[in-house]
């Protein structure tokens, strides 16, 4: 684990500007802009969004940082809690730093063995769930953890609810203890693609510096932004980008209620500012094209007309009258399903194809692509308004942020390698993990901070933009030598509009093949294909039209981009989706590669006419 000298911290403290750590980030915010709006949660009943104040939002933090020290929390010990997105997951954590304790997220949607594992290996000493369904699931983890004290619930009543607690808080109030930069903030497991749940330690120097880059690069983020939550703030991305970033402004975050819910979510909340990934986008672009595709005359010739103009007046510091009539015509509708005030979007996890983010941009809605990873809280470079926005890149550093591209893997004759970051918000270990913490740590410093081996492959442009070019951890070789980036290969796949989701393979053979998981809703819009669709997915997916007409599909859309060895030759369609449920994804839907080869290990051999010997398996 990583620990300063006083050396080291007194070389870096200057790095690190107030607020330093993830207390005062919260009550600088309170003091100046109590009465704004902080969270907004949907009413179920009226639909309508109810929000709390940053002064009430305060008070309730007080209240509950009072209370589980009454429990016997005190500086170092693990809070623990299993709910989504809420007012009362911030005020338990918040509440648990202003005690000096380890706050511990997990998500709702989870395994019990994980949720287990989390509990134990972090050593929590108090549980807070969301209710009596899932209290009553876990109950028997205090007999078998010996940290864990008690299980309360955040929605129930009783003497074990975080009501009981709040109240007991109120008669006993403590004042906020204010963490240095170096001590532990929250420790986030990652679900990882492989093996059991890693426990990244993040301090309170890495979460406050993460969030304050980001900030500081996007003039339009103010006590006026809005955003709406789409990402779990239990992930780091959403945890700094979104919530710990408005709360230190003084910005309102309203709370998706479902998926399912979101187009109507955007035009109650009107954002003026997203956290998103690709994927969401994605998605809302196709369907857009589908829209106006199925609706056809007047409207698809001036919304083609529209998209034509846009084009021709990219990069000009003016639009044509011609543009400014459109727009109002037709751009200013499909700004107006979001909300009509959406100034921009972060996204991550994945590069936005460029032909889909400069379609958004021509709307008016700029999207800018970051790169990051748990391990650095997450952020390590951005696009941005201040920093540049190069489509197809990750961005440049942001502040107190490094990457240098080791090319020992590659070759100096090859412009990429592997990306190392180095800085402000590198963590500070793996918890109960030092072998695994030493084997990504590098030995090296930049401007006294550490650095980490991130597993991806890269590239820096002369001005500092980086680009992501692949996986080590997932690349693979041919028979003929020739290198697969997989991870490539399945997100252009998923590009196409029938398509929902893809697993590549093809290790040590002659050529790759490919599961397919189509998108069986496009598909009966598609009047290309629709008429062998139309029965089950069971049914679509064993329909010889169907594999052929979806396998030229993809093979001539991967022709544009990738040479012919590497686009998959064989193909397996698959009726179910990749989810949490079948274990085939991650919490933030990263494919489980190994999980994905031997769910579909059978099925894979026969494609190749022979059993297959995996690394792994």
């Amino acid at each position: 684990m990583l620990k300063y000298t006083q050396k080291q911290i007194e070389a870096l403290d200057g790095f690190y500007k107030h607020p330093r750590n993830l207390v005062d980030l919260f009550e600088d915010t309170a003091a100046k802009w109590g009465a704004r709006n902080a969270i907004g949660t949907k009413n179920p009943q009226t639909k309508q969004y109810e929000w709390i104040t940053y002064k009430r939002l305060a008070e309730r933090i007080n209240d509950v940082r009072g209370g589980i020290h009454r429990l016997g929390i005190n500086k170092g010990d693990a809070v623990g809690v299993i709910i989504g997105n809420s007012v009362e997951w911030y005020v338990l954590e918040n509440a648990s730093h202003g005690l000096g304790a380890i706050f511990v997220p997990m998500y709702e949607r989870e395994l019990m063995k994980t949720w287990q594992y989390i509990v134990r290996d972090s050593g929590v000493k108090y549980l807070f769930v969301r209710d009596d369904t899932i209290a009553e699931q876990i109950r028997h983890f205090k007999d078998e953890i010996e940290t864990l004290q008690e299980v309360y619930t955040i929605y129930g009543d009783g003497e074990r609810s975080l009501k009981a607690v709040e109240e007991a808080g109120k008669k006993n109030p403590v004042p906020s203890y204010k963490p240095h930069w170096t001590e532990p903030a929250d420790l986030i497991y990652t679900s990882g693609t492989t093996g059991e749940p890693k426990g990244v330690l993040l301090s309170h120097g890495n979460l406050s510096a993460c969030s304050q880059s980001g900030y500081h690069i996007f003039p339009s983020l103010n006590e006026n932004a809005v955003s709406l939550a789409i990402l779990p703030w239990a992930h780091s991305y959403g945890l700094s980008a979104e919530l710990h970033n408005f709360m230190q402004f003084g910005g309102a975050i309203a709370l998706m209620e479902s998926v399912d819910t979101l187009a109507e979510d955007l035009a109650k909340v009107k954002p003026t500012f997203l956290i998103a990934v690709p994927k969401v986008f994605n998605k809302i672009y196709d369907a857009i094209q589908a829209k106006m595709h199925e609706e056809g005359g007047l409207k698809k010739k001036l919304f083609d007309m529209s998209c034509t103009e846009a084009v021709k007046c990219r990069g000009k510091a003016t639009k044509s009258v011609k543009l400014k009539v459109l727009d109002k015509i037709v751009f200013s509708k499909i700004r107006k399903r979001f909300g009509g005030r959406l100034e921009g979007v972060l996204t991550a996890s994945a590069v936005m194809n460029p032909q889909i983010a400069m379609f958004f941009a021509d709307l008016g809605i700029p999207t800018y692509d970051a790169y990051g990873l748990t391990e650095t809280a997450p952020a390590i470079t951005m696009n941005s308004p201040l920093l540049g926005n190069r489509y197809g890149s990750v961005g440049k550093c942001v502040e107190n942020m490094h990457v240098k591209i080791d090319q020992s893997l590659t070759g100096k004759e090859s412009e990429d390698g592997e990306i190392i970051a180095y800085g402000a918000h590198v963590m500070m270990g793996y918890h109960n993990k030092a072998k695994l913490t030493s084997e990504v740590m590098v030995q090296d410093t930049w401007n006294g901070f550490p650095g980490i081996r991130t597993g991806d492959q890269g590239r820096l442009s002369a001005d500092g933009f980086l680009y992501i070019t692949g996986r080590f951890k997932d690349e693979y070789k041919l028979s003929n030598g020739k290198y697969i980036h997989p991870e490539s290969l399945e997100t252009d796949i998923k590009m196409i509009r029938n398509i929902a989701n893809a697993f590549v393979w093809g290790e040590g053979k002659d050529y790759n093949v490919a599961v397919i998981v189509p998108d069986f809703a496009a598909l009966r819009k598609d009047e290309r294909i629709s008429k062998w669709a139309q029965g089950s997915p069971q049914e679509t997916v064993k329909n010889k039209d169907t594999q052929d007409f979806l396998a030229a599909e993809i093979k001539g859309y991967l022709q544009k981009s990738y040479g012919g060895y590497e686009i998959p030759q064989k193909f397996i369609f698959a009726s179910e989706d990749f989810t949490l449920e079948n274990g085939l994804v991650t919490q933030t839907m990263k494919l489980k590669r190994n999980v994905a080869l031997k769910t579909y290990l059978k099925e894979i051999e026969e494609l190749y006419g022979s059993s297959l010997s995996v690394r792994g398996l």
